[in-house]
Formats: structure tokens, sequence, C-alpha cells
């Protein structure tokens, strides 16, 4: 039987409507094994990588592998060169150089390495009947009912007075002890479930348990903190004095894994923003030729706590390292830095909220992202009247739009959830105030801020194609 002939409105349709599709329907074989690839070695550096130093050695080594070069140790600047610049092991800047010159502005994608998660105070240890553990203090949004009985590890580094940095690394072998926050059995829990769910569990109560075992001497007044003293003593040559300078980081023990009988997803700790760092990280190194316009990369800090601080977007030291270029490449000059800026493009490359259908009521359905619906473009972040946000110009979103669609590339263009619901912001302001055109743009997570955030595969990949056009295009 011959196909039916399509009306006449539905050809209008057609043309006029804008539908978005399903990723993985329009894939073929070929390009979903490529994303099945990209998904693996992704799901490898989040399990190398949890904390924003271990996100930073990773970047580093793959950037030596790929030739770049440590801006301290070259002189002159030319077309072609690759740079880098490592900020206190906690924020990344990588440059290509373009054959149009660093006058001509850049093309910019900014991610951030840190997420939300549980860090150790300064005076951490503490004995009580019997349990001994680490007191903490919550880092980013987080809802803290989650972070209780489930395995967490141990990460970071304690730095002696002498100089001498320990690293840490504990949970994540198979033959490694794992540590958790305990919770109230339900038996006795009928008061503490009448709380709401923001209350239930107080910040002052998430503390780790790290031991029970006693040092065999009557006469020491606390022997299980002392028997944890003198293993970690014995280990690390350390003593309790010396968590006084420790960035000590807790982050769940789970490894990131494939999720759904059809492998279609991710799940995993710190997907927000470590699924965008590592989709513009290979897509700044995969690129094939010298790109037109100078090519940069942002691996931020602190983004989760508002960016400041001397490793978070907010300090001076980004615009150091590009202040550095241009003297390196012999045109600098008075205002010149503010030029390149003010001519520059970027994309803010930050997770979006995926919708859920569990949790409907927030979403507005026609202004969101879904998962497997390719990578996610936010005009403006914000709260309530757009609050806080930069708000992403028409024409620059114009030409976003051109470029992803000249090259196939699937998008959405979303809001973090119904007006008034919430909000929340990302670097992009930081950019903008310089002068930058700038768009958020990244891949939609189901339960963002969660010690498991999941993700689809299609999107990582949808986020690594559009991070590498942009590179490679942008005019």
């Amino acid at each position: 039987m011959e196909e039916k002939q399509k009306s006449e409105g539905k050809l209008l349709e057609e043309k006029l409507f804008d539908k978005r599709k399903c990723g993985w329907g329009e894939s073929s074989e070929e390009k979903i094994q490529l994303i099945m690839k990209f998904a693996d070695e992704y799901m490898y550096f989040l399990n190398k990588s949890k904390i924003e130093r271990e996100v930073s050695n990773f970047t580093k080594e793959v950037l030596d592998k790929n030739g770049f070069k440590n801006i301290d140790n070259i002189e002159k600047v030319s077309v072609g060169d690759k740079i880098y610049y490592i900020n206190r092991e906690k924020s990344v800047y990588a440059a290509i150089i373009g054959k149009s010159g660093l006058e001509n502005g850049l093309n910019i994608v900014g991610a951030h390495m840190d997420s939300p998660r549980l860090d150790l105070k300064p005076n951490p240890v503490y004995e009580d009947s019997g349990f001994v553990y680490f007191n903490t203090q919550y880092y980013g949004g987080i809802k803290k009912y989650q972070w209780t009985t489930i395995p967490l590890a141990i990460h970071g580094v304690i730095v002696k007075t002498n100089g001498e940095k320990i690293t840490l690394n504990i949970g994540e072998e198979e033959n490694d002890p794992i540590f958790t926050i305990t919770d109230l059995l339900p038996h006795l829990a009928s008061e503490q479930m009448k709380k709401t769910l923001s209350n239930g569990i107080e910040g002052e109560d998430l503390d780790l348990l790290i031991g029970s075992f006693p040092y065999k001497d009557e006469s020491v007044s606390e022997k299980v903190k002392l028997n944890i003293l003198k293993i970690l003593n014995d280990k690390y040559a350390i003593t309790e004095k010396d968590f006084l300078s420790a960035e000590i980081e807790l982050v769940p023990a789970f490894k990131a894994r494939s999720l759904g009988f059809d492998s279609s997803m991710v799940a995993a700790y710190g997907q927000d923003d470590k699924v965008c760092c590592y989709s513009a990280l290979r897509a700044l190194i995969d690129m094939n030729e010298i790109p037109d316009k100078t090519s940069v990369l942002i691996l931020s800090d602190k983004e989760e706590i508002g960016s400041m601080g001397n490793t978070g977007m907010e300090s001076q030291v980004f615009d150091n390292f590009i202040a550095e270029l241009l003297t390196k490449s012999g045109i600098n000059r008075p205002n010149l830095l503010n030029k390149v800026f003010c001519i520059s493009n970027m994309l803010s490359a930050d997770v979006g909220s995926a919708y859920d259908p569990l949790y409907a009521s927030v979403s507005d359905r026609k202004n969101v992202s879904y998962a497997g619906y390719g990578v996610s473009l936010n005009k403006y972040t914000g709260s309530k009247g757009k609050s806080g946000s930069s708000d992403a110009g028409a024409e620059f979103v114009a030409k976003i739009r051109n470029l992803f669609e000249s090259k196939g590339i699937l998008y959405q263009i979303d809001e973090l959830g119904k007006v008034d619901a919430g909000g929340g912001g990302t670097i992009a302001y930081i950019l903008a105030d310089k002068g930058v055109d700038v768009i958020d743009c990244g891949v939609a997570v189901l339960s963002m801020h969660a010690p498991y955030e999941v993700t689809s595969k299609y999107d990582i990949y949808s986020a690594y194609e559009a991070y590498k056009a942009f590179f490679e295009e942008m005019k």
C-alpha cells in the first residue's frame, strides 16, 4: 500500500514546530559505539578524579602527553603553541594559540572541578562513648540526609610545617577500609521522622565514624582516639596538630557505573561538574588542526560556594594567564586584555537539571532538558526574577544555534525549574562581567548534588561534540 500523502497542515507543522528528538533514535550503530567508548573513558576519569586536586593532576598528565607546555617554561608564544597553567593544584587554564592571534579574541570553554562534599574541620578528631569520629563541615548545596549510611572515602592532603605534603586516598581500593555517617534506627526515630527533610539530619551531626578499637593502656583517658592517631602516625608520620594544615574531603566511595539494562546512562558521584570538565578537556586535545581563534579551557574551583578564593573564578589568576600569553606573544599593551575579553566567546560548561517524571511539579515541561535529547543550553540561570544571571543576548544565542545546527549537534534550551521554584548559578556571570559573550552549555543531570548523580551517555558525547565544534569553528 502506498504511503498516505502528508496533508498541507502536517507539512506546515513539520516546518514550523520545534519538535525535540531523542538522540539515541537519531544515531547510527557506529555513533552509538563511539558514545559508549567515550562514556567508558569518562567513567575511568571519574574513578580517578573525585576531588579537584585529582582532576588537576589527571588534566596535567593528559595535557603533557598531548604536547602542552607549562607557561612558566616558555619565553615566547606563537601560533599553534599549546600552553597551560596549574593554579595551586586546584584550577587549570589551557590554551591553543589560534591562527588569527590573541588580539582577535578567544573561544573559551569553562567548567568547574569542585563538587558538593564534606570537609574536615580544622580540629576534627574526637572520641565519644568508645567511638572516634571526624568532625565535618559540608561544602556546597547538599541534602544532608543523603550523606548518612553510605560508604565514604577520604581524599586530600596534609601539609606538615616542614613543607612535606602527604596525599590521602583511603576507601577506594577493594582492600581499603571505608567510613560512614550513622543514622537513627526507625524504631527510635518517631521524633526525627516528624522533622522536615532539611533538618532531619543536622549539619553538626554529619560526623564520620572512623574507629572503635582502644589502645591498651588503662592510664590513657581517650584510648580509641589514641589508637587511631597511632595508626595514622605509624603510616603517615603525622600528629593531631597536623590536621590544622590539611585539606581533607569526604566523598562517596561508589564507583562510576553504567546504569540501566541498556547501559544508556552513567551513575556516579561528582558529575556536576566533572562531566563538563572531561568533555571540554577531550574537546581541546582532540582537535586535529590549529583553530582560527585561540581556544581556551578553564577548569575552575570553588564554584559550588560562590567561586571565591584564589582558585575560584572570582580571582585574577585567569586574567594573569591571558595577560602573560599576550606578553609572551610580544603584543601586550595597556587595555589590550580588556579588549580581548570584549571580543571573546564562551560556553560556560556547567550542568543543568534533567526532567524527572517522579518530580514533575517543579519543571516547566516546555522549558526543561530531557536526558538523551542532546546538550543543554541555558540562556540565564539565577533565581526568581533572573537574579544573579548574565542572560545571554539573542545575537550570541543565534550564533551558537547556527554552529550546532550546521554540525548536526542536537541541543535543547532550558531553564532551571519553574519560575520561583528555586534557582542556581554558574561561572557565566563572572566572564560576562569582563565583556565576554557567554551562555551556559552542559549536560542535564538527574539527582544533581546527590552522592550518586545520573546522566545520559548520549548527552555526554553531545557536550563533547558541542565543545569541540565551538573550539574549532566559532567565529
